[in-house]
């Protein structure tokens, strides 16, 4: 009886050393799966509404800092426009070994499909840390499909010398209503010259394809432009033409913008804005705040501020951009290459450097960074306006969506058609292209 009871308390303790020492041994033994090691080519574009070089050279420095982190990896980064890049990824006017792995992506951009899905590719914690409306944002049937890294917004400026020579106080706060925005616009309409004929307006701002500068306007007493679930055209019905109709009164009720206003391009706005000096008020991209800026203090420029837009039904202004820039990775067989892509997207995205764009003028993805432009009160002001924009989703056709509404809105301005026909007929025309699209 001894001895069985030996055998087996024998066998139990070289079982048990087994488990705890020689299994444990050969799993520390297994090899760890090597990360992707080679090149990652990043195509970028040129921003105009941005400092250019300095734009490039962020990202240059991000690079450097990652290829440092990540021994064996290559970032190949090339200036280029979209045109080439469409150019390289459908046509395939490039070697396919001399193809971007990584591509600036926005609103416009040309087929979604060609982009990696990348959800697997981040956690749970590192999803939360992305402010809710720009990753919902670079979404694509339910799928993030970009990594965002920096974002802006459009900004309603007034010129404080201006308002200050015709005696008219800015909005106080930075806050009114539509009613007040329009009689501003009344006192600030001026004969300069005193030959009979009013050269001086209180407001100018361009309609064209792909900016959104007089949306604020339209949208609101509560209209829609991409509806958020749907993901659909959704400019049509009685808050439409309500949104719309305020923009017409300003030039046929009003008669306070110039006759010109509907088709002046955002050239000439800018110019008669800044150069000339003959629009109190105008509506632009941030970009423009650093360069007033810097110009004011140079003695060249002049004084202005930064104020919402006004405010009408839904009483909140409203703001509707595409200001986003964020990067897709093209579909590839190496999830490791994928999995290395977003990590450096990722890099671009930390704490540390997204405070770096300050130096850009540019806002940051994150939700957790709220104290950025401290010593700066109008790009303060604008980052508090971030939180009255909306941002356009990824959806299809998204550029001749663009066109059509934006067509029908100039010739419902120039009197050319009603409100409710221009309305109904960039209806008709959107859902003709989209269901035809979608057969």
């Amino acid at each position: 009886m001894r001895k069985i009871l030996s055998v087996v308390l024998i066998g139990f303790i070289v079982l048990w050393t087994y488990n705890i020492f020689i299994d444990n041994i050969i799993v520390l033994e297994k090899p760890e799966e090597e990360p992707y090691r080679g090149m990652i080519r990043i195509w970028d574009i040129s921003r105009p509404d941005m400092n250019i070089n300095s734009t490039y050279s962020w990202m240059a420095d991000k690079i450097r800092a990652f290829e440092k982190r990540n021994a064996g990896v290559y970032i190949e980064y090339v200036q280029a426009d979209m045109e080439s890049i469409y150019n390289a990824i459908v046509n395939g006017n490039v070697e396919e070994n001399e193809m971007p792995d990584i591509i600036p992506v926005d609103a416009n951009f040309f087929d979604f499909n060609l982009l990696e899905p990348l959800d697997e590719y981040l956690k749970e914690d590192e999803i939360e840390e992305f402010k809710h409306q720009i990753l919902k944002s670079v979404t694509y049937k339910d799928q993030i499909v970009a990594i965002p890294v920096a974002m802006s917004s459009n900004v309603m400026l007034i010129n404080l010398d201006r308002f200050n020579e015709r005696g008219v106080s800015p909005p106080l706060g930075g806050d009114w209503t539509y009613d007040e925005f329009v009689d501003t616009l009344k006192r600030l309409k001026y004969d300069s010259d005193g030959d009979g004929i009013i050269d001086e307006y209180g407001f100018i701002s361009s309609i064209e394809t792909n900016r959104y500068y007089i949306w604020p306007i339209i949208l609101s007493d509560g209209g829609e432009f991409i509806n958020p679930k749907r993901r659909e055209y959704n400019f049509y019905g009685e808050k439409a033409i309500k949104g719309l109709e305020k923009v017409i009164a300003l030039k046929e009720k009003y008669d306070v913008v110039p006759d010109y206003f509907g088709i002046i391009d955002e050239r000439d706005a800018w110019q008669m804005f800044y150069q000339d000096r003959k629009a109190a008020i105008y509506i632009t991209g941030a970009w423009a705040v650093r360069f007033l800026d810097s110009q004011y203090k140079s003695g060249e420029g002049f004084n202005f501020d930064v104020v919402n837009f006004p405010i009408g039904d839904k009483n909140l202004p409203v703001i509707l951009s595409d200001d986003i820039i964020a990067y897709g990775v093209l579909k590839d067989e190496d999830p490791k290459k994928v999995e290395m892509c977003v990590n450096l997207l990722k890099h671009l995205t930390t704490e540390r450097n997204q405070r770096t764009l300050e130096t850009l003028g540019l806002f940051t993805v994150r939700r957790n960074i709220e104290d950025m432009y401290t010593d700066n009160p109008k790009m303060k002001k604008i980052e508090q306006i971030l939180n009255y924009t909306i941002y356009v989703p990824f959806v299809d056709y998204k550029s001749e969506i663009d066109a059509i509404a934006n067509e029908e809105i100039r010739k419902a301005i120039m009197g050319e058609k009603s409100s409710s026909e221009a309305i109904e007929d960039a209806k008709t025309e959107i859902d003709r292209l989209t269901n035809k699209n979608n057969d």
